[in-house]
């Protein structure tokens, strides 16, 4: 695994289906309460010895249902890690993975870790904030991702709901991080940003913008 900031390591890419140019990642978050496995990746389960020796995985978490994968269950059973997803979204994840664990509410796990519902690109999209001492990193899924101009949205039809998204983008734009981690990214760009509140505002204002002129983010 790669190592982003200290603690917090990232899988090898996997490409994704539907969109080859795209590349989604699974991070593993070090924590005394207990390791996070956040997204998903196929290429997990080769790195399950380096992953045990920086402590296991306790539990996982899908951003929405269209992470979960035959690998997200492989996962739970290597480690013992129960699978975590908002429960608008446990029923389609459930068909391809089994759930173990949902939420529907905003809530911190330890003192560390918060979990927060970001509805829109699916009813259950959820982001999750982790203060790590020194950082505080936010994991936004595709609700916000990095393809080849910059932030972006992903409002898929028939799937989104514009005026959630609305919201939940104007949620996020309140939060207080300093490192974003989307779950997608363009293959060959930055999987991850360091980034300084008024500059983090400005570019989902730019993504807010384009919600309301009826554009895909």
């Amino acid at each position: 695994m790669e190592k982003v900031i200290p603690k917090l390591h990232a899988s090898k890419p996997e490409a994704l289906g539907f969109g080859p140019s795209l590349e989604i990642r699974a991070y593993l978050l070090e924590r005394d309460g207990g390791n996070l496995l956040i997204y998903r990746s196929e290429n997990i389960e080769r790195d399950a010895e380096e992953i045990n020796v920086l402590g296991g995985v306790s539990r996982q978490f899908l951003n929405h249902h269209h992470e979960a994968s035959p690998a997200t269950e492989r996962v739970s059973e290597i480690f013992g890690a129960p699978l975590h997803i908002h429960e608008a979204d446990a029923e389609a994840a459930s068909e391809i993975a089994k759930v173990n664990e949902t939420f529907s509410e905003r809530h911190i796990l330890g003192d560390d870790f918060e979990v927060i519902p970001t509805p829109g690109h699916t009813e259950g999209a959820t982001a999750f904030l982790w203060d790590t001492g020194e950082r505080r990193v936010l994991f936004t899924g595709d609700t916000l991702f990095f393809g080849r101009r910059g932030w972006r949205a992903a409002v898929l039809d028939g799937v989104s709901d514009r005026e959630k998204y609305i919201e939940s983008m104007k949620l996020i734009r309140s939060l207080d991080f300093d490192l974003v981690v989307p779950g997608i990214a363009a293959e060959g760009t930055p999987f991850y940003e360091f980034t300084e509140k008024a500059e983090a505002e400005r570019r989902i204002d730019e993504i807010l913008v384009r919600l309301r002129r009826g554009e895909d983010g």
